[in-house]
């Protein structure tokens, strides 16, 4: 997956340098993210039909654990 051109830092990651600083990049077939300090580590890669049930998982586990 060629994506070196388009990661973007994600609206949700916080201000300034921040502990949750989350990138991620798209093409036609994929959604990856990284973390921003870490960026040669791991990339998790979903399909886009698998993204939006990701990110809605990630938001309820935020809510029950209070954050």
């Amino acid at each position: 997956m060629n994506t070196l051109d388009n990661w973007r830092k994600s609206s949700y990651s916080g201000e300034g340098d921040g502990n949750e600083c989350v990138e991620i990049a798209t093409t036609a077939t994929h959604i990856a993210v990284r973390d921003s300090k870490a960026p040669t580590r791991a990339t998790l890669t979903f399909p886009p039909t698998a993204f939006v049930p990701f990110v809605d998982a990630l938001k309820n586990e935020r809510v029950h654990l209070g954050r």
